[in-house]
């Protein structure tokens, strides 16, 4: 896909495994890095346009491939919170951190069927289910499973982030009926050992391989405002947009910092980017990804309208619906309604 700019310097992709790049159809439906990628430079010179040329170009794109007045919505429930062995530096569900969040043991299944239920009638049209896991063990699989059936069966899209899968879990959860799996690439290969370090990038790349070859839809993204520099914005994107098939979903996070966590330590509240910035994000997400579903994820509670509106305008088209995301806060339903009306927007 060719962008007009002027850079030609390449992107340096994470080494993947050779079998996503071999002629099989189901190699060719894997995640892997595409032969051609885009450059960082040539990204970075997206980010760098004057603003009103960029929301201009994002929204044009935006409207070639989408509904410009349609929006995704999806609820996520957190079905076993926290005691993660990870160290996320965002994430109050680590367990070596001293935050508010408990671990919790799993939700039951007819719990998750009832707040599924609640979801469909506020008008989602996705359920995510999150579980606080560096990745699921068979005993910790099963009820997912039968969560995932049973959502499945109320008409709703699925969706599972469990943390890294191993050999076979994939498939498993396909023939549940698992239509989306999330597992988010973060932030750039280059920034990312200042945020996490009992995993490397190449464990999410991975994890990304064995849900395209399972026949899933993938969901990945990153968050932004980590003290990451804006090229550093740059090469999340490359990642993502590298991908080959693009992630069908794309949830751009705006870093909520929960006291406890190394990185509010690290910023103590204060925030790295302002909203332009944010927006920007969105933006380049949205060009160098057409076909994708950019969702405004963690961050929007403390958003404005006017910053959500231009998000929508710069080619967001997913949100999280309901009052909270895993363990942080959401804007509820109502709000939302409200801003919809406003913008004349409708749900997909």
């Amino acid at each position: 896909m060719a962008l007009s700019t002027d850079v030609t310097t390449s992107v340096q992709p994470v080494t993947v495994p050779t079998s996503w790049l071999a002629g099989s159809a189901a190699a060719n439906s894997s995640a892997h890095l595409a032969t051609s990628p885009l450059s960082i430079d040539e990204i970075e010179a997206l980010f760098n346009l004057p603003f009103s040329d960029l929301i201009h170009r994002a929204q044009t794109v935006h409207r070639a491939h989408h509904d410009a007045n349609k929006v995704q919505l999806s609820t996520l429930l957190s079905i076993k919170t926290g005691g993660c062995s990870e160290d996320c530096g965002y994430c109050p569900q680590a367990a070596r951190y001293h935050t508010e969040v408990e671990n919790e043991a799993m939700l039951d299944l007819a719990t998750v069927v009832a707040t599924a239920k609640l979801a469909k009638e506020n008008g989602a049209s996705r359920f995510c289910m999150g579980a606080a896991w560096r990745g699921p063990k068979q005993r910790d699989l099963d009820p997912v499973l039968d969560m995932v059936r049973e959502v499945k069966a109320l008409g709703l899209e699925t969706c599972c982030t469990l943390g890294m899968l191993k050999d076979g879990q994939a498939e498993q959860l396909k023939k549940a009926g698992l239509d989306y799996y999330n597992h988010n690439l973060d932030t750039a290969p280059e920034f990312y050992g200042e945020v996490i370090t009992t995993r490397d990038y190449q464990d999410r790349l991975d994890t990304l391989g064995r849900v395209r070859d399972a026949g899933m839809n993938v969901c990945s993204g990153g968050i932004v405002g980590m003290g990451e520099s804006q090229r550093e914005r740059a090469g999340l994107i490359a990642q993502l947009a590298n991908l080959d098939p693009q992630p069908d979903s794309v949830p751009i996070n705006y870093l909520v910092q929960v006291e406890g966590t190394p990185l509010h330590d690290k910023m103590a509240g204060e925030k790295a980017i302002d909203w332009t910035e944010f927006v920007r994000t969105i933006a380049v997400a949205r060009i160098t990804m057409p076909k994708s579903f950019v969702r405004l994820s963690a961050g929007r509670q403390e958003m404005n309208e006017a910053t959500q509106a231009m998000c929508f305008l710069a080619g967001a088209n997913s949100i999280f619906y309901g009052e909270k995301l895993l363990t942080t806060g959401n804007p509820d339903v109502t709000r939302d309604r409200a801003l919809f009306e406003k913008l004349g927007i409708s749900p997909l």
